[in-house]
């Protein structure tokens, strides 16, 4: 019988040198690891896909994902036969390496399953926001060449069939697998994500039958192709500059990034980490998902935040950890039934994704029973994230900076003006460079060639300081996106909406200051002579076609824009002009307008 193989010899090649180990073919581990096994990386240059299996291999009867208010439980075992399944159903159907599957659902069991199965035969996942509506979901289907689209059947107020429906038409009337859609020419197959049928899709059900007649050296062949710098997902944000970009990220990028996350939390196979943030932000999928696989740890998954569910999941399943943005450690912290259940089973976690406030972090260590919180910092386009506080920091530190830089990362603070690194305690742009660059925007290098720069710096557009011990802050932003509660929003793609409005003569959307969600979007508008237009009719246009938390939240009627000298429009002044009428009571603070968050 083979020898087993020490724990993670199979991913550190300098660890197996260190105890002698040249053959590794005398080891027991699977065929595909043996070939990914020799690399050059931070941690590991396995794919997803066989990091998976090796992880199966060494606990395969484990919690890999429990969700408290399904009922559900699949152990790593249980969750990888499901996704072997699922990656010879979509095999059969024809979907091959370097194909794009968007996945437009919210944090239901099979997210992950397509993500894994995705990852397993090279196919690209490109991740949807579950609260897109039609005008967001046309974009993301041309821009991105989707090849197939996988779908829940609502979200809020959004029917994602119907909605389908309306942009593909043909999906009606052409078989199923043999779609042509004449405005996406890619897109050729939808699949619902659940049993239901519906005329034109592949249900869940039907694509795991599928997967059941069909062989598993499909999957086995297929994954020895992938490889590490592949892209293994793209995912859509505003970047630094323009409209919605498809940010490439590949499995080296991800896997590792996941995996000194949960270093910084210090987790292992015991851990338990309680995720009710959504798997389609790298928050849910890399912060989340990815540090629980390379620690061996249990998903606890809500479909949704809800500040009872989220309570309600941790007390049962005794929760080692919580991730959240600000305002969600806050609404579980106020709700009326905070104090009846019992979260001493918490120890860390992650607050992310907004500035935070720190009079919250210490409440959360303290009333919430985490004393080891961490802060993490970046954005999508560093995989996502470079500079993290760790357990062993002191509270003061955990609460009031983003930590250091990152392992493997080379975090510097350079003047945007000279390009030059500033000293300790100037403020200047935070900039990234190592592994966790991402490969680029989809289509887009001109671009990616913006956002990063000839000596391979990924340029943030965030403001920010670093002290002698190498704790960086967060000060400001040169960019104008706007950050709700987490949420990235930018205002040029609220505007070039707005100017399809036949009323409007200009549109400015700057960001106004909010005690709840740190941000949200106001809009000034220039009407065309002669015209009308109501606030309200702004925001139900808005509401109609595009996500609801993008709608403009105050809008201001103007008959000019301040601009400078040269005709440039100074949007910093129009910043300046909402708060000061928030700060006179000029406006009502939006608080005290009802939405949905």
């Amino acid at each position: 019988m083979n020898k087993e193989l020490p724990i993670n010899v199979a991913l550190h090649k300098e660890a197996a040198k260190d105890i002698g180990v040249k053959d590794l073919s005398a080891y027991d581990i699977p065929d595909i690891i043996k070939q990914q096994a020799c690399y050059t990386g931070p941690f590991t240059d396995l794919s997803i896909g066989a990091f998976l299996e090796k992880e199966v291999a060494q606990n395969p009867d484990h919690d890999f994902l429990v969700m408290p208010d399904r009922g559900l439980r699949w152990s790593y075992a249980q969750f990888d036969q499901r996704v072997n399944a699922l990656a010879k159903g979509m095999i059969a159907i024809g979907l091959t390496r370097g194909m794009h599957l968007g996945v437009w659902a919210r944090n239901v069991p099979d997210w992950l399953t397509f993500m894994f199965a995705a990852a397993k035969i090279g196919v690209v996942m490109v991740t949807m926001n579950s609260a897109y509506k039609s005008h967001e979901l046309a974009y993301v289907l041309e821009q991105a060449d989707l090849d197939a689209l996988a779908v829940i059947d609502n979200f809020r107020d959004v029917d994602y069939v119907k909605t389908i429906r309306d942009l593909v038409p043909e999906s009606l009337s052409n078989p199923r697998g043999y779609l042509k859609s004449q405005r996406f020419p890619h897109l050729k197959h939808l699949i619902y994500m659940g049993p239901e049928k519906h005329r034109g899709f592949y249900s869940m059900p039907e694509l795991l039958l599928l997967g059941s007649h069909s062989p598993d050296s499909l999957v086995v062949d297929a994954l020895a192709q992938v490889q590490p710098d592949d892209v293994a997902m793209m995912q859509y944000t505003s970047g630094t500059t323009g409209f919605p970009k498809g940010v490439q990220l590949s499995h080296r990028n991800i896997l590792n990034n996941g995996y000194y996350i949960g270093e910084c939390q210090r987790l292992s196979s015991v851990d338990r980490v309680c995720l009710p943030v959504p798997l389609f932000h790298c928050f849910g999928c890399v912060l989340g998902v990815m540090a629980i696989l390379t620690h061996g740890a249990t998903h606890v998954l809500l479909e949704e935040f809800n500040p009872f569910l989220t309570l309600s999941a941790i007390e049962k399943e005794r929760a080692t950890a919580l991730y959240g943005v600000p305002t969600m450690f806050i609404a579980i912290m106020n709700h009326p039934s905070f104090e009846s259940f019992d979260l001493s089973s918490l120890r860390t976690g992650i607050m992310a994704g907004s500035p935070c406030p720190v009079e919250t972090m210490k409440q959360v260590m303290t009333d919430m029973h985490m004393p080891e919180i961490t802060i993490a910092y970046g954005l999508t386009e560093t995989s996502p994230v470079f500079t993290m506080t760790t357990v062993d920091d002191p509270a003061q530190i955990r609460a009031e900076t983003v930590g250091k830089a990152m392992p493997h990362a080379d975090v510097r603070v350079i003047d945007p003006e000279t390009g030059e690194q500033c000293a300790p305690g100037v403020v200047g742009e935070l900039c990234c460079r190592g592994y966790q660059v991402m490969k680029g925007y989809y289509k887009m290098p001109d671009a990616s060639e913006q956002a990063i720069d000839a000596d391979g710096f990924l340029h943030s557009g965030d403001l920010g300081t670093v002290d002698e011990q190498g704790y960086y802050r967060v000060t400001g932003r040169i960019k104008d996106m706007i950050i709700r509660g987490g949420e990235n929003i930018y205002p040029r793609e609220i505007e070039e909406f707005l100017y399809t409005l036949p009323q409007i003569k200009d549109v400015q959307v700057v960001a106004a200051p909010d005690g709840k969600y740190g941000e949200l979007p106001a809009a000034f508008i220039i009407l065309q002579d002669g015209e009308t237009l109501s606030e309200m009719e702004v925001k139900e246009a808005c509401f109609e076609q595009m996500a609801r938390y993008k709608a403009p939240k105050y809008v201001v009627f103007v008959d000019e824009f301040p601009l400078t000298t040269s005709g440039k429009i100074m949007k910093y002044k129009m910043r300046e002009t909402i708060t000061q009428m928030l700060e006179t009571g000029q406006i009502e603070p939006a608080s005290s307008y009802q939405q949905q968050p």
